[in-house]
């Protein structure tokens, strides 16, 4: 089986809600992608969190991710794209290329490739401040969660929003009816939409970030 191949079959996993499989894609990915982005910071603290923005952004993507892209360039480009966020916040500017080099030691894809990650960088850049308000919203939440110990929350918002579970699964999973694993998702919607409301964003559609 070639590379490309196992990658689509990786994906497939996650999307079918495998933790194991996502364990698996940090596992191969997390190393090399902290030492892509430490090289041009230069912080360690600041790298890991880019890292961690990095999967974020790539859970966030996954409905719209076309697997005849490869999941290398998909990656770090989306890397790529929180690290330029970085620079920019810092008031720095890149010194050495944002991109990571394929295995041939080059920083260019194929044309019809650079093509792809290029029109999929740009929609993400459409949605930037969309996905800021999603992942703040939830961090904020998940931080009160935490301090309340509010795990059953926290755990059904995992199933749902993360691995994508149906409602009856997630209920099935934890015990609980599914009419409290419904309460939770709307308490969530529903603080998110207070939340895009207040950042004054127009047309804002939970659907495409996997929040119904």
């Amino acid at each position: 089986m070639d590379t490309h191949e196992a990658d689509r079959l990786l994906v497939k996993r996650i999307r079918q809600g495998d933790s194991g499989a996502w364990e698996e894609f940090i596992g191969r990915f997390e190393g090399r992608l902290l030492a892509f982005i430490r090289s041009r910071l230069g912080n360690q603290a600041a790298s890991e969190d880019a890292v961690q923005e990095t999967f974020m952004g790539f859970l966030i993507s996954l409905p719209n991710y076309d697997d005849s892209t490869r999941l290398e360039t998909y990656l770090f480009s989306i890397a790529a794209h929180k690290l330029t966020d970085v620079l920019r916040r810092e008031g720095r500017r890149p010194t050495i290329p944002l991109m990571a080099p394929n295995s041939e030691g080059s920083y260019a894809e194929p044309a019809g490739k650079v093509r792809k990650a290029s029109s999929l960088m740009r929609s993400k850049e459409d949605r930037f401040v969309e996905k800021q308000v999603v992942g703040d919203g939830l961090g904020g939440l998940i931080d009160s969660w935490i301090e309340g110990g509010e795990f059953e929350r926290l755990k059904c918002m995992e199933l749902l929003f993360v691995l994508g579970w149906a409602n009856k699964d997630v209920a099935a999973r934890l015990g609980i009816s599914e009419q409290a694993v419904a309460n939770h998702k709307h308490f969530v919607v529903s603080k998110l939409k207070d939340t895009a409301a207040k950042s004054r964003l127009r047309d804002f559609d939970l659907s495409q970030y996997g929040i119904e």
